[in-house]
């Protein structure tokens, strides 16, 4: 059930487990962040810069907002520390960490609260062949487990679970107190993750099988850039022929404050 504040919590999620099913977007823009506020998205990630921007809070004032980077831009464990706390006092409600467990610890002893990441983890999927299915064989679905299981011993809330074999994620979240965010994972996970790139189809490269497109923004896109280029080579052909400017975009003087200057540059220019 929704809280009775608006914003979600961390307790509220775990305590909405299996009965309600959480949509969850990562959003790049302001513009994007207000749209998913508006359409009731409730679970965001977020560039960190953009959690640190007022505007963000303004137009996205209920959503659970988890800012998140690649482990190696941000280092060892005092440098996620260094990096969360900011992002804590400006209103992050969790963050992503992909780093090692000791910091996944360090930084739930200190009171921020964690999501990990199983399954195909893209910075990690030389350990698991590369970007395919994590979770097919029977000692991979293992490992998955294994995974969630040291994210929950090391005080993660929540793991993200990308490209998991759908019976694999159910079977899991029968049997683990995290707080399940499918990426390609299935509907078992307890919320559902996608890229706004791949939802509004401005996505240029290859489209995750996960990914269902709502929009087609790629052919919008290509609209408004022949449309750039119709008005640019307008406005090219009216400067080289002489139309543009044309009165109505000019400034004039009156005619006796020309005529002063004219005779002012005559005597000292």
């Amino acid at each position: 059930m929704r809280p009775s504040s608006k914003r979600w919590t961390v307790a509220d999620l775990l305590a909405n487990r299996g009965t309600h099913q959480f949509a969850m977007l990562r959003v790049e823009t302001l513009d994007e962040a207000a749209a998913a506020e508006a359409a009731g998205v409730e679970l965001f990630s977020v560039p960190p810069e953009m959690l640190m921007d007022p505007r963000f809070r303004q137009v996205a004032p209920n959503a659970f907002a988890f800012p998140g980077m690649n482990f190696y831009d941000i280092g060892d464990t005092a440098d996620f520390l260094k990096w969360a706390f900011p992002l804590w006092k400006h209103g992050a409600d969790a963050v992503y960490c992909s780093g090692s467990l000791q910091t996944v610890r360090a930084l739930t002893d200190n009171g921020i609260p964690v999501c990990g990441h199983v399954g195909l983890v893209p910075s990690k999927c030389t350990w698991t062949g590369g970007f395919k299915a994590v979770g097919k064989t029977l000692d991979s679905a293992k490992y998955l487990w294994d995974q969630c299981k040291a994210y929950e011993e090391a005080g993660a809330f929540a793991v993200e679970i990308e490209v998991v074999p759908q019976q694999i994620t159910e079977l899991i979240a029968e049997r683990t107190n995290l707080f399940l965010l499918s990426m390609g994972g299935g509907a078992k996970g307890h919320a559902q993750y996608l890229f706004t790139d791949d939802v509004l189809g401005q996505n240029t490269g290859r489209i995750p099988r996960h990914a269902k497109v709502y929009a087609d923004f790629k052919a919008e896109f290509a609209r408004l850039q022949q449309m750039r280029v119709e008005a640019m080579r307008a406005f090219a052909d009216d400067v080289h022929n002489g139309a543009y400017p044309a009165e109505a975009y000019v400034v004039n003087a009156k005619d006796e404050v020309v005529a002063q200057f004219r005779e002012w540059l005559a005597a000292n220019a």
